[in-house]
């Protein structure tokens, strides 16, 4: 019998379709330069290994037991998850070089009573148990394996039958099915499916840690975030040692809900108030400097904005901002300008949010134009007073979602008074006692109330 010849195709990094031929761009997700050639083993399954399930009707499952979450034993953890791991979950858990994606995966795992398999292809079974010492991890349950192979790891997970399975990383497993390279985006596309049918029919959590790359997404095909029920990223630098658990997809909670840790050398330490934490070193006695309660997710994060504006000692002058959008800035220089007559064309202008959080709601445009003026002008702000606002091109100051959660943290903390859009205070049914609430309609109705 004539010996098969192997298969060349074609497979894109961006979606992970594949072509029998080159394209310059991908026909189904139509980026350019993304396609890669790869053999195709001459090896065949025969067969499929998964298991028939049959239809259930809607009315059956409504009827039956609602599934029961499994806490995680960390608050902040849960409260991203949207109250804990739910059986069957695939999660994806992504983060750039030692930010805490294995620490943090390795401390959830003595909260479970049932038999839990941590699968690290990067570390031995000895290397992993000193992380566990040194973050006083220890459970009876939790068993260590440093196979990479994904045929080896469900064998694995036949004999344990475990609760959950934590994976480190999907860009070190590979299958014996392919003949590319452990992180290729054939292996990562083929292992990423295996361990979605386990889940799925075997009703096992499984977590799966990946690696970014410098452009900040996940390594491999865009198809392994669209293939998970949950992603989730663990975002800071080096500079502070706070980390911020952020989920970008979640089809059992909300998405973009946060979670703030504090990096120590007992590992990951969750911070219950993260608003005293990025307040705790303000200066009230200097200009430019304002509050702002950012919504992440379902909780209100009050932040400081600061502000810095000096005359320019060259021709071109400077923006240059942290955390917050940068054309967003330009756009609000020029209302300054414009609407209200302060001139910002010679001016270097240096915005910074405090603690390295990034924001992109536009309910901070108040707070930040509100920094700008009081530096460009050298006036103090009230230390009290939050702001609240969406500014338009006009200068006029648009509503918002959910003030009244963002009002309930200010007050929490002793703030007295809340300068926020007229629109929004109108609608208010109650207005909460002991915070001064006032609506205004344009920014110089807040600079009046604030200058």
């Amino acid at each position: 019998m004539p010996q098969l010849k192997s298969k060349i195709v074609y497979l894109c990094s961006a979606c992970g379709n594949d072509h029998p031929k080159w394209y310059g761009q991908c026909p189904s997700c139509n980026e350019w330069g993304t396609l890669g050639e790869f053999k195709v083993s001459k090896k065949r399954k025969k067969g499929n290994s998964g298991l028939a399930r049959d239809s259930r009707k809607l009315s059956d499952i409504l009827q039956g037991e609602e599934v029961k979450r499994i806490p995680t034993g960390i608050a902040e953890m849960d409260r991203v998850l949207g109250g804990g791991l739910l059986p069957g979950s695939l999660i994806l858990l992504g983060g750039n070089p030692g930010i805490g994606k294995s620490t943090l995966a390795l401390q959830i795992l003595p909260a479970f009573t049932k038999p839990v398999l941590y699968v690290s292809a990067e570390e031995s079974e000895e290397q992993i148990g000193l992380r566990a010492r040194r973050l006083n991890v220890n459970s009876d349950t939790l068993h260590l394996s440093s196979e990479n192979r994904i045929e080896g790891i469900l064998d694995q997970v036949s004999l344990i039958q475990p609760e959950l399975v934590v994976i480190d990383s999907i860009q070190t497993v590979f299958s014996d099915a392919l003949d590319s390279l452990p992180g290729s985006v054939s292996q990562i596309r083929e292992c990423g499916q295996q361990l979605l049918q386990l889940a799925k029919q075997r009703n096992i959590a499984v977590i799966i840690i990946g690696h970014l790359t410098k452009e900040g997404i996940i390594a491999g095909p865009k198809m392994l975030e669209h293939m998970v029920d949950v992603v989730l990223y663990i975002e800071g630098d080096d500079r502070h040692d706070h980390r911020i658990l952020r989920s970008a997809k979640n089809r059992f909670g909300t998405s973009n809900e946060v979670g703030i840790f504090q990096m120590e050398s007992n590992g990951l330490i969750e911070v219950k108030n993260p608003s005293e934490l990025f307040l705790a070193e303000r200066r009230d006695d200097i200009s430019g400097s304002t509050i702002f309660p950012s919504l992440e997710g379902s909780r209100p994060i009050l932040v400081e904005v600061q502000a810095l504006v000096s005359n320019a000692n060259f021709g071109t002058p400077q923006r240059n901002v942290n955390g917050f959008d940068f054309k967003r800035l330009a756009m609000l220089l020029a209302v300054l300008e414009k609407r209200l007559g302060i001139l910002m064309g010679t001016k270097d202008v240096f915005v910074n949010l405090v603690g390295g959080l990034k924001i992109d709601d536009p309910a901070a445009d108040l707070a930040v134009i509100t920094a700008v003026a009081s530096s460009a002008r050298d006036k103090l702000l009230p230390k009290s007073v939050i702001l609240i606002g969406e500014v338009g091109l006009g200068g006029e100051v648009r509503s918002v979602s959910r003030l009244d959660t963002r009002i309930n943290e200010a007050k929490s903390l002793g703030f007295k008074s809340v300068i926020a859009p007229t629109a929004n205070v109108k609608r208010m049914k109650t207005q909460p006692k002991g915070i001064k609430i006032s609506g205004v309609t344009n920014v110089g109705e807040a600079f009046h109330l604030l200058f």
